[in-house]
């Protein structure tokens, strides 16, 4: 079951339940995930979906973040939505997991001591790895926690 299925699934019984704003949420979600198929013009993979649902999280987040302090409306209304979100994403990789995984890319370029200089044949190979899966700049720390 895909998520648009998922989350359309969900949706209805949001609107049985008579929940606004989850039903509201949830059709954000479904609305950025078909319109990213229709820029696709094909299906999604899990790994797209999971894409598209994570930026959504993220510029929920900067909404959050920007919206004034006596704005309570809006600082509501954004952490529900983020709530909702939340559900359909899976969880990020641990930081150990995310060393671990730096590790098995220093074995495979033969790097005992990594530089700077590494840094971008690193992350050439790392990230395709992680991606989806774990943050870029949590990633980019730990690599640079290898480098100290």
């Amino acid at each position: 079951m895909s998520k648009i299925d998922e989350i359309r699934a969900q949706m209805v019984t949001a609107m049985k339940e008579k929940d606004k704003d989850r039903k509201d949420s949830l059709s954000m979600l479904l609305s950025a995930l078909k319109n990213k198929a229709i820029d696709k013009r094909e299906d999604l993979t899990e790994d797209e979906e999971n894409e598209v649902i994570k930026k959504e999280i993220r510029q929920t987040k900067e909404t959050l973040e920007a919206a004034p302090a006596d704005r309570e409306d809006i600082r509501q209304q954004c952490e529900k939505r983020l709530a909702v979100y939340k559900e359909f994403v899976p969880e990020d990789l641990s930081e150990d997991a995310i060393r671990d995984i730096i590790k098995g890319v220093l074995a495979d370029l033969s790097i005992d001591q990594p530089t700077p200089k590494d840094k971008g044949k690193i992350m050439k190979e790392l990230m395709p790895k992680v991606k989806g899966k774990a943050e870029g700049s949590v990633v980019n720390r730990i690599v640079g926690e290898f480098m100290a």
